[in-house]
């Protein structure tokens, strides 16, 4: 890569072996590597090689977002920039993403919405007060499982509480695998721990719901008020802040990406995922005498057992029976849009080469 010293502030983002590499075939003389801190309408914030610049799509990125909205270039994606003579730039390809942090859409479309990309660790930030509920853990981390980043579940606001130590402890009891630490901005609990995480060249997602103190955990990992923030309300329902996802870079290298709050958090293709964060009860279920047993009257049932002398809690098999059917339903309706989707690519084609015979018809 040309240059000395933006170069330098890319590798603290994340610039590696497996991004040259990726670069490599789209490396010409008027292509530029770049990582996109923020998107606004189509038109992207980009850190380059040679600078910042901002970026539209091009061609060949519009068409790519027409065929899959998920191609669009989102928050962390590394991508090839053009310059052109009139100063425009242009984003011309998305380089393949390590990781993505993906949830559903609202609605039935079930369509996905990458929040954002290539970051190595999901910082969940949840909130000590009022006390968080499990279920809503659950899902945040196998949402961040499935992205194929570390989770790690940021216990916010630990000054106001006196058991943030049990909560925590409950939390590693849900998911032994994964780092809890508590926060507090106000007393700057934890905030070293997190910059030790990140250390010097990682980038971690700041990801939950809006007023839990993602932004203001920003600002401490900064150490200046780059962002604005707000208060939880009493219910523990958020006021929005961030209304867009944004790269920050820290002064020790590294980087955070803040993201709006998330009003709810749908779950698509999260087979590995809930695999992660249920594998206990999964463990469980293969357990089962028969492989097709659906943990309800058949013998040998291990679920069914640990249910009964209370190893598996009744409210966490729950939560994993009502993830899991809201996985499968999720995917009936994505294989449903495709279907639909190829029965329309179908007629159009049909329709068109009607459209030609009859125009050779015409001139005949």
């Amino acid at each position: 890569m040309p240059g000395t010293y933006i170069p330098d502030v890319l590798e603290t983002i994340g610039y590696d072996a497996a991004t040259a590499a990726s670069f490599a075939p789209w490396d010409t003389a008027d292509a530029t590597l770049g990582r996109v801190v923020r998107v606004d309408k189509g038109v992207a914030g980009v850190l380059t090689e040679t600078g910042p610049v901002r970026a539209s799509w091009g061609g060949a990125v519009l068409s790519r977002i027409a065929q899959d909205p998920t191609e669009a270039p989102c928050t962390g994606d590394w991508c090839v920039i053009r310059e052109w003579p009139d100063h425009r730039a242009t984003v011309e390809h998305v380089l393949p993403r390590r990781t993505a942090v993906v949830r559903a859409t609202a609605g039935k479309s079930a369509e996905g919405q990458v929040i954002c990309a290539n970051v190595d660790l999901v910082g969940l930030v949840v909130a000590l007060h009022p006390l968080p509920a499990e279920t809503k853990i659950e899902r945040l981390l196998a949402l961040a499982w499935q992205s194929g980043a570390t989770p790690v579940v940021l216990l916010t606001k630990a000054d106001l509480v006196d058991d943030g130590d049990d909560v925590a402890a409950d939390v590693r009891r849900l998911a032994p695998e994964v780092e809890v630490v508590l926060v507090s901005v106000e007393t700057g609990q934890g905030v070293d721990r997190i910059r030790e995480l990140i250390g010097g060249r990682a980038t971690m997602a700041l990801v939950g719901t809006s007023g839990h103190g993602k932004s203001s955990l920003t600002n401490a990992l900064v150490g200046a008020q780059v962002l604005s923030t707000r208060t939880i309300r009493d219910d523990g329902r958020g006021r929005h802040t961030s209304v867009r996802r944004e790269l920050v870079m820290l002064p020790g290298g590294g980087a955070v990406i803040d993201t709006p709050g998330l009003r709810s958090v749908g779950l698509v293709d999260a087979e590995e995922g809930l695999a992660h964060t249920f594998a206990d009860v999964e463990e469980l279920a293969a357990a089962c005498r028969f492989d097709d047993c659906a943990h309800g009257t058949e013998p040998g049932c291990a679920v069914k057992a640990a249910l009964e002398d209370g190893s598996l809690p009744l409210r966490r098999w729950e939560s994993w029976r009502q993830l899991q059917r809201e996985a499968a339903l999720m995917s009936l309706r994505r294989e449903s849009r495709e279907r639909t989707k190829k029965t329309e690519q179908v007629r159009r084609s049909r329709q068109y080469e009607q459209d030609r015979q009859h125009k050779r018809q015409e001139r005949e």
